[in-house]
């Protein structure tokens, strides 16, 4: 991340902080009482089918990222608004046809089995590890000050032997269209993480040393009508030591640590101000 973004955020986090309106949230809820929650947890890691928008969530004006609460635990998913403005706790992630077509956002995107963007998971030395199984899964949501996050830990994951805490954390900062990923491995010794974006036949994918860059149609089927994604993670390459293209998604790998953070966005062709690859391009070129 350049200094110029760095000294940008600390200037917008503290004017925000000072002097404005907190225009992020977090949403956190099983399905079966709707009650918003700051923890949840479950020793099984996997209640997909019965946690709200199938984990917890957070957004700021432009987008929403969600993490999953099961074995695919710390991939991220993201929404897509139409208009700026907060809109998670009353779309819930799945707006009706009418809700959409009256302006509310949709779920354009499309992860799968990837890590979706800037999803983490582990790395053994030749292939990628999912979180899991676990001894528990716990996700947390808080809104304060000028931020909101999620965070999604996972206990005892098997790595190299041993067993392993990793927490992965996504924080929605106001009046910043980017979101801060970060990772944290609770571990006696180092372990290598995996990150990166997926992506899909027919899109423009832009490779750089330090950010990937994609845009096109996702095979979504849950939204309203098919519209362009733009995503873009971006890396400090000094933390990774290689990448690694799967056909499915480019990957970073990390050097041995025990601590990675990466900056993700998204928009689509709606927007009117980065509804472009063009617009969007110029716009992450500048992070």
């Amino acid at each position: 991340m350049k200094s110029l973004f760095l000294s940008g955020l600390f200037i917008s986090i503290f004017c925000t902080f000072s002097f404005g309106q907190n225009k992020t949230d977090a949403s956190l809820f099983m399905r079966s009482d709707s009650l918003q929650t700051n923890i949840i947890q479950d020793e099984s890691g996997d209640i997909y089918k019965t946690i709200g928008h199938h984990g917890p969530a957070v957004e700021n004006e432009w987008m929403a990222a969600r993490i999953y609460f099961n074995n695919r635990a710390t991939s991220i998913d993201i929404y897509n608004k139409q208009k700026k403005g907060l809109e998670l706790k009353k779309a819930l992630w799945y707006p009706g046809v009418k809700e959409q077509k009256k302006g509310l956002g949709a779920d354009y995107y499309k992860v799968g089995a990837t890590v979706g963007l800037g999803g983490v998971r582990l790395w053994d030395g030749e292939k990628e590890l999912m979180l899991a199984p676990v001894s528990n899964r716990i996700a947390k949501v808080k809104k304060e000050g000028n931020f909101s996050q999620m965070e999604m830990i996972s206990k005892d994951v098997p790595y190299k032997g041993k067993k392993i805490d990793i927490l992965v954390r996504v924080t929605a900062y106001s009046g910043l269209r980017e979101m801060k990923v970060e990772a944290f491995a609770f571990s006696e010794d180092d372990v290598q993480f995996v990150t990166g974006i997926n992506y899909f036949d027919g899109q423009t994918v832009l490779n750089e040393e330090d950010r990937i860059i994609t845009w096109g149609l996702h095979p979504e089927d849950v939204a309203a009508e098919s519209v362009q994604v733009g995503a873009a993670v971006v890396i400090n390459p000094e933390d990774f030591e290689k990448t690694v293209d799967d056909g499915k998604q480019h990957l970073f790998v990390s050097k041995p640590c025990k601590y990675i953070s990466t900056w993700v966005t998204s928009t689509i062709e709606k927007d009117k101000k980065l509804g472009t690859l063009e617009n969007f391009k110029a716009y992450v070129s500048k992070l």
